[in-house]
């Protein structure tokens, strides 16, 4: 099979959802990442997805809908969903939802429930509008390795394993949705809407800690958002440069620094962006080039545990292993 990359225009949206119709599966833009989609209510099709990324089949997927009417056809919507919904839908955050039958355990990893989101980008909208039906997609590449945030990136990890690649252009948050839990009223995964954000709309949200045997949502379970190169995550603090510095010193290999606003004198170092939304955005990409680039080390920034930053940590601690300094 050979991948195509397609641009956006109606002849190639009409060739995309009729993959998508025929059983097939095809790369898309979101504002969070590229993401991987089949229609989810045909079994069959979603199993592929499965296949091409190399993902546990336990691992549940989440379904991307066009406009708000459809998540009721997927999901049991109560008030606190709601207020979600209407205070975040379209955007970077999904809703677990106790699923209906329409909805098979293929989809779910076997739960009865079910993540549902509505995009903030007009290429997949209107992609999954042409379709008719909702999509599942989670992120378009090969299974532990960063999300794609580019068509090319999608391109390097899935060539000859689907067929089209619809090309959305860069995507503007860079890292995936928020999951929030609805049965049980507390984030699973934090995301491009923040803790503080959704508590301001629906109080204040369980803080248990999470403990199960299976996955509740992706991102949870297995090793995630990892480049061939070793990542290593520095805490934030008034000695974090130092810290980078001394350990960068130590060493042997191609190395580099992702770095905000350090000053590492003549040592290598790659600036993420000017701001912490930036870092998000532009992470996956940077891990990617830097793999491409042959670095066998990656050292990164800490930053606050707070809004898009918290999101992001938890990306950087998934890429590392939970090695830091």
């Amino acid at each position: 099979m050979q991948t195509q990359i397609l641009t956006f225009n109606s002849e190639n949206l009409k060739k995309c959802a009729d993959e998508i119709l025929s059983g097939g599966i095809v790369a898309f833009p979101t504002e969070t990442v590229y993401g991987l989609g089949a229609n989810a209510l045909d079994e069959n099709a979603v199993k592929k997805i499965y296949v091409a990324k190399g993902r546990p089949s336990d691992n549940p997927l989440i379904c991307h809908v066009s406009n708000k009417a459809q998540i009721e056809k997927l999901g049991d919507v109560t008030p606190f969903a709601r207020k979600i919904i209407d205070a975040f839908m379209p955007g970077p955050i999904t809703v677990v939802l106790s699923k209906k039958n329409c909805v098979s355990g293929v989809v779910t990893g076997g739960l009865n429930t079910v993540g549902v989101r509505m995009p903030d980008h007009e290429v997949a909208r209107t992609f999954i509008a042409e379709c008719g039906v909702p999509l599942c997609a989670p992120s378009a590449n090969t299974s532990t390795k960063p999300s794609p945030t580019q068509a090319k990136y999608v391109f390097d990890d899935l060539n000859g394993k689907i067929r089209y690649i619809l090309d959305g252009g860069s995507c503007r948050v860079g890292i995936e949705s928020t999951i929030v839990d609805c049965v049980n009223k507390r984030i699973l995964r934090k995301g491009g809407v923040s803790e503080e954000q959704i508590e301001a709309v629906v109080g204040k949200l369980g803080k248990e800690p999470i403990k199960s045997d299976v996955p509740l949502c992706p991102g949870m379970k297995y090793k995630h958002y990892s480049p061939d190169a070793e990542v290593y995550l520095a805490k934030a603090g008034v000695d974090m440069t130092k810290r980078i510095c001394d350990f960068y010193d130590k060493l042997v290999g191609k190395k580099i620094i992702f770095s905000l606003k350090g000053d590492y004198g003549n040592r290598n170092v790659v600036k993420v962006g000017d701001t912490v939304v930036q870092y998000a955005e532009n992470v996956f990409a940077l891990f990617r080039e830097a793999d491409k680039s042959g670095y066998r080390y990656i050292i990164c920034e800490g930053i606050e545990d707070c809004g898009i930053g918290a999101a992001l940590l938890n990306r950087l601690n998934k890429s590392s292993g939970g090695k830091t300094i």
